[in-house]
């Protein structure tokens, strides 16, 4: 009997193809579950639903994520980690107000690009340390900008310890407004709103009383 022979070229192949396959159904589950969460919040979508719009079985979905928890996280690190990379650049110098000028933009370019992803962060989430992620990143993007600002501060004979303060109030103005932004009936432009922004936080610094009164 002759004895056939394995090509180790087409079997390499194969199974190269096959892991492309099953890249290509994780990205695709990725991209469904996405615009699911964005569009009706984490509670309102099931693991059925998901499968479905994918046109697969339920257990692909456990196969590939564990779970609708599973893909929810993925999707949440894929976010923050764009979020990241975009505002953290803006952070390189270049003195305080142009670093609040490029943080903004920075922050607002992501929610342009990324509406969908914007939704699910400041969203409903499975827990509340879900939640806290944006919370958490929000709260370390003030803590850089406190040495900007406290050297801003200082200069113009202010107390640097109110530097934290400060941090989060201009830090929790952009995240605010960017999420008002998202949904506004008729919404201005990233430029303007950008513009604006620097405008009452820059101004307002600059204005500053050293011992306002209530």
């Amino acid at each position: 009997m002759a004895n056939i022979e394995t090509n180790p070229s087409t079997s390499a192949k194969s199974v190269a193809k096959s892991r492309m396959a099953a890249v290509d159904r994780r990205e695709q589950l990725v991209g469904i579950a996405r615009k699911l969460f964005a569009e009706k919040g984490y509670e309102s979508v099931s693991v059925e639903e998901i499968a479905s719009s994918a046109g697969v079985s339920k257990p692909v979905i456990y196969e590939h994520f564990g779970g609708k928890d599973g893909v929810y996280a993925v999707i949440v690190d894929r976010e923050l980690n764009k979020l990241i990379s975009l505002v953290s650049a803006a952070f390189d110098g270049g003195g305080a107000r142009r670093v609040v000028q490029k943080a903004a933009e920075a922050f607002f370019q992501y929610i342009e690009e990324s509406e969908d992803g914007f939704r699910i962060l400041v969203r409903d989430a499975p827990s509340t340390a879900d939640e806290s992620r944006y919370v958490g990143l929000i709260r370390d993007f003030a803590g850089q900008a406190e040495s900007l600002l406290a050297t801003e501060l200082t200069k113009n004979g202010f107390d640097k310890g109110t530097a934290p303060l400060y941090a989060h109030a201009l830090v929790g103005l952009v995240s605010l407004t960017g999420q008002w932004w998202l949904d506004a009936p008729r919404r201005p432009s990233r430029e303007v709103v950008v513009a604006h922004l620097v405008n009452l936080s820059w101004n307002g610094l600059r204005n500053l009383e050293p011992q306002p009164k209530y």
